[in-house]
């Protein structure tokens, strides 16, 4: 006898609306961007992926060979914002799937959609930063894990291919931002217990050789392809700490001391001059730095094993000036963030955008409204806008023990945030808000999560009850593949 499907047993077209208006949403956001908002950096890797300047490792040259593979996909500058825009929504439509599935709560799955349209989440949508690409390939990477671990256990192809791209993410996150790759860690977790619950330790071992691996070749395949100029821009951080640890006179003798040439000596002791003067706590070299002319980026490569043998010999020395340094810079960076928005595009002194970009200018009348609203947001709502409010939200999700779904998902996502924040501790060069983008966008999905774990639980009940009392069961949603347990210790086979 041939089954026929009941209503109740229909797919609902639900996560396809929701397809619907993550697109609406996705192209409203690509068109106030619109062609993308760009800042030094960005204007330094567009040139780069023109061709118009050298390649270097002064910025992650893989942003610049995928700008490049845009632009000769395209031949348009707007590509790469919009590439952007998509793989936000993309993976916050993924993750709305995931919640309606879970809860069967449309207010719910509109929710986790709404994230892309919160404050402190769109107003980099659309600037082409390496902190939002690392946030980006980290949401997308969380969002296929979590799609893995719902499906049936029978999607075996479908499984490994998400599984995989999710690595290639992972992977990208950790070459586009590479201080962020104590953030990468804990989302490649994410994806290991997607594909075994409970794995043993050949298959940790395993996964982290194949991750490594896939690290290691990827980046020998970057350097192989864009043959970047070694600017060692590492050095940057120490030349903050002994610039404003050490007196004018002490960086004079450190600098004579590591062997400095007399006008590498001279321009650090007038950036320690300058810094004090104009009271400026971070970022010396760009700012206090005496350069002539041109931006030179091979100036600090340089001088990079000098300002090596100076840090080493004079931090230990006066350890307890660095350690105060590094709390003052860091807690600014918690408690003082700047550049929450930024207002369309803005060039180096005496640059101009290539003609590429220039021919298509951004809508000042959007670009004004998006302002107004980010502003706004700012002012009625400054937790969302700082470092401590997103350490706070982690630190929570990290420590929470409440059983029921996504406790051990949540509890990574908040210790990759974690981790990412506190590794700006002995690194941050000033306070900016793109530095705490990722725990920003990370710990507003975790909410989200949070509540649909809460009413995952609630809808559980209402079912167990109704099945004791012999009542039928309501269903809106499709059922959700059974909940994972708990990773245990185990011997891989």
């Amino acid at each position: 006898m041939k089954h026929t499907t009941t209503p109740s047993e229909r797919p609902s077209p639900w996560p396809w609306c929701l397809a619907a208006i993550a697109a609406v949403c996705g192209y409203a956001v690509a068109t106030v961007f619109h062609p993308g908002y760009f800042s030094a950096d960005s204007h330094y890797q567009l040139l780069q992926a023109l061709g118009d300047e050298p390649m270097s490792d002064w910025h992650p040259p893989v942003l610049a060979l995928v700008w490049r593979a845009l632009l000769w996909a395209t031949g348009g500058v707007s590509a790469m914002a919009d590439l952007q825009t998509a793989l936000l929504w993309g993976s916050l439509w993924l993750l709305a799937r995931l919640v309606w599935l879970k809860t069967g709560s449309r207010g719910l799955s509109l929710a986790m959609l709404a994230v892309g349209l919160a404050p402190q989440v769109m107003n980099f949508t659309g600037v082409v930063w390496k902190d939002v690409h690392l946030a980006y390939a980290l949401l997308a990477a969380c969002a296929l894990a979590l799609t893995v671990r719902e499906l049936p256990r029978d999607r075996t192809r479908t499984r490994w291919a998400l599984l995989v791209l999710g690595v290639l993410f992972v992977v990208y996150a950790g070459m586009v931002r590479k201080n962020g790759f104590p953030a990468v860690l804990p989302v490649f977790a994410l994806l290991v217990l997607a594909a075994w619950p409970t794995p043993g330790r050949r298959r940790w071992l395993a996964a982290t050789g194949v991750f490594l691996a896939l690290t290691v070749v990827g980046s020998i395949g970057v350097s192989a392809v864009a043959q970047p100029l070694p600017t060692r821009v590492y050095a940057v951080i120490p030349v903050d700490d002994l610039v404003h640890v050490l007196t004018p006179t002490q960086v004079r003798s450190a600098a004579q001391q590591a062997g400095g040439s007399a006008d590498f000596t001279d321009r650090m002791v007038t950036a320690a001059v300058d810094c004090q003067k104009r009271r400026l706590t971070s970022n010396a070299y760009l700012e206090c730095y005496p350069r002539k002319g041109r931006f030179d980026v091979m100036e600090l490569s340089r001088n990079a094993d000098v300002v090596r043998r100076m840090w080493m010999r004079q931090m230990p020395r006066h350890w307890q000036g660095y350690a105060e340094y590094r709390v003052r810079v860091f807690t600014k960076v918690l408690f003082q963030s700047n550049q929450t928005f930024f207002n369309g595009t803005r060039l180096p002194k005496g640059s101009r955008l290539p003609e590429i970009a220039s021919q298509q200018p951004t809508n000042d009348t959007l670009r004004f409204a998006l302002q107004n609203y980010v502003t706004g947001a700012v002012r009625d709502l400054p937790m969302l806008f700082q470092g401590w409010f997103w350490l706070a939200v982690s630190l929570v999700l990290v420590l929470r023990r409440r059983p029921g779904p996504y406790r051990r998902e949540l509890r990574l996502i908040g210790a990759s945030s974690l981790v990412y924040v506190l590794a700006y501790l002995p690194t941050a060069p000033e306070s900016n808000f793109r530095y705490v983008y990722w725990p920003a966008l990370s710990g507003t999905v975790a909410l989200v999560l949070v509540a649909t774990a809460y009413a995952a639980r609630r809808r559980a009940a209402a079912g167990t009850v109704a099945a004791a009392e012999g009542l039928p069961v309501q269903s809106t949603a499709p059922s959700p593949a059974p909940e994972l347990p708990e990773p245990v210790a185990s011997t891989a086979r």
